[in-house]
């Protein structure tokens, strides 16, 4: 039986993806893909809130000030503009939606303040933002008719051209046809058909050993658009947010996150001696830049020996913190055993978000027809080499609009378009052999090389023994890919491994220390040369 062709085919589940669909359900036949549940997401994790100029004594230019610092030189102005100026009315369009945030006595919006920020411009509800937004954005989608949600369905392969090849000559065009997606109901991959894809996967954390991300950030989104030849930009550019809590690795590995936030309430970092060693590396202290906060901690894991630092709220008025932390302080409390208004909080570096990925332009187009992109799986312009704290939950909902409006448009202008024949998945010839034990293993390895390698502080001796590594580890998955029937595992374990050598290949190609790229090599940026992308 043929599958049905959609409008448009969102990957994922995010903000980006759900407010995409969102405006788009209006204008056609929408499917939204989602690898996990509907809220599953990196946005529902999301504790800090999204960065707009609302306070009375902030403006559009200081927001684009402080992520011009952030982004350490790298970048694009007209990008930063942008979103920082799109950013008030995004947040009164998502409370349109029905979104609802913390507000002060006098009814105004509740502003938090977190690192690299001049003024207090976080909107937020109390500790749970992301879940906030995803609640309204999926409350909004649930009933309407043009919208189709498929949970629990991971999606494979982008299709392009290459698939309505005959023969092994190059396309001539490059241009996005839909995705093929593994059914778990059916246990196969079939085909989604669509004139218009949005990919909005979300990130890669999970490359990494320690990481504050969901299960499902395991890079597929990049791997993807990779295989199917779009531009990527900037990888080695991995957040690390300063302060995990050590430790923590339940919710099947998710290191649990300790908001920026909490240090823009008061919170102090303290190191074994119960001293504040942020005021000794940065002007704003407690406040600098996640890139420098996370670099000062891994600074005093080294030099004292020791497997954590302190994050001390314990000065700050405790019904306080409970009301503006309630996720934070229940869970800590109920699972961790930290009442953090009497004991300090246990925190180390992990990996959090990724500021490059797939290219886009202004309208949120990529390197390839139909193909459009928002929210952390591409690399807009707009982070530069670290992202400023808030930003990204923004950029998202910016771009998100941008793409709708793109897609709104092609489909205007291509009405009754009617797509070539793709064939279906083609698995003949594979089977289940019985080593998939000693490959799962490799996921596992990749991490640990990451972690090890590609962390916080990394060398070019490092980088080449990571390299080599994973050249024997991509070759090794992508043997086996050839040989067995596609399952869910195999395809994040395939997309992980290829994601992590595409990060450490970037690293290399940076002869200097930038932003969350930092290097023994090139202890610092080369003021005489223009900063430049990694472009692969």
């Amino acid at each position: 039986m043929k599958e049905p062709t959609y409008d448009v085919l969102v990957i994922g589940s995010g903000i980006a993806g759900l407010s995409f669909a969102l405006e788009l359900a209006d204008k056609g036949t929408v499917m939204v893909v989602t690898k996990k549940g509907s809220a599953d997401s990196a946005t529902n994790y999301a504790q800090g809130g999204i960065a707009a100029a609302m306070g009375d004594d902030d403006s559009i230019d200081l927001h684009m000030e402080d992520s011009h610092k952030a982004g350490a030189g790298l970048s694009k102005p007209e990008v930063v503009e942008l979103v920082a100026r799109e950013g008030p009315g995004r947040i009164q369009r998502l409370m349109a939606w029905g979104a609802e945030f913390s507000k002060d006595m006098q009814g105004k919006l509740e502003l938090g303040r977190e690192g690299g920020h001049s003024r207090h411009r976080i909107v937020h509800k109390a500790d749970f933002t992301g879940r906030e937004v995803e609640r309204a954005l999926l409350e909004a989608l649930r009933d309407h008719p043009n919208v189709t949600m498929i949970e629990n369905t991971l999606a494979v392969d982008l299709v392009t051209d290459r698939h309505l090849q005959r023969s092994h000559r190059k396309p001539t065009s490059r241009r996005c046809f839909g995705a093929y997606v593994f059914d778990p109901e059916h246990n196969r991959v079939k085909l989604v058909p669509a004139r218009i894809t949005l990919l909005a996967t979300g990130g890669m954390g999970r490359v990494w050993r320690h990481t504050t991300n969901p299960s499902i950030a395991t890079g597929d989104g990049v791997a993807m658009a990779w295989r199917a030849g779009a531009r990527l930009a900037n990888l080695e550019f991995m957040q690390f947010h300063p302060t995990a809590l050590y430790s923590a690795n339940s919710r099947k590995g998710r290191s649990f996150l300790i908001s920026e936030a909490v240090r823009g309430f008061g919170g102090h970092l303290k190191n074994h001696r119960g001293e504040r060693f942020m005021e000794k590396v940065h002007e704003l202290a407690e406040l600098a830049p996640r890139d420098i906060v996370a670099r000062a901690i891994h600074n005093e894991l080294i030099r004292w020996g020791i497997e954590h630092v302190w994050l001390d709220v314990t000065h700050l008025d405790a019904e306080a913190l409970k009301e503006r932390f309630p996720t934070i302080y229940n869970t800590l409390k109920d699972e961790h055993n930290i009442d953090i208004t009497r004991q300090p909080i246990p925190v180390v570096p992990a990996a959090h978000y990724q500021c490059g990925g797939v290219i886009t332009d202004m309208e949120a187009r990529t390197s390839l027809e139909r193909l459009l992109a928002a929210g952390e799986v591409t690399c807009t312009g707009l982070h530069g080499a670290n992202r400023l704290a808030s930003n990204s939950l923004l950029e998202a909902v910016v771009f998100a609009s941008h793409a709708a409006e793109q897609a709104k448009r092609l489909l205007a202008e291509n009405e009754g378009e009617t797509l070539p024949d793709i064939p279906v998945w083609d698995d003949s010839g594979t089977y289940d052999p019985e080593e998939w034990g000693l490959i799962s293993y490799d996921r596992k390895e990749v991490q640990k090389l990451m972690g090890y390698y590609v962390g916080i502080v990394r060398s070019n001796h490092r980088l080449i023994r990571a390299k080599r590594r994973l050249d024997l580890i991509t070759a090794e998955v992508e043997d086996y890919w050839q040989r067995t029937v596609v399952g869910p595992e195999l395809v994040e374990m395939r997309n992980m491994a290829q994601v992590a050598k595409l990060v450490v290949e970037c690293a290399l190609m940076r002869k200097e220390s930038r932003g969350l790229h930092f290097t023994t090599d090139y202890p610092g940026p080369d003021e005489f040369l223009e900063a430049r992308d990694t472009i692969i």
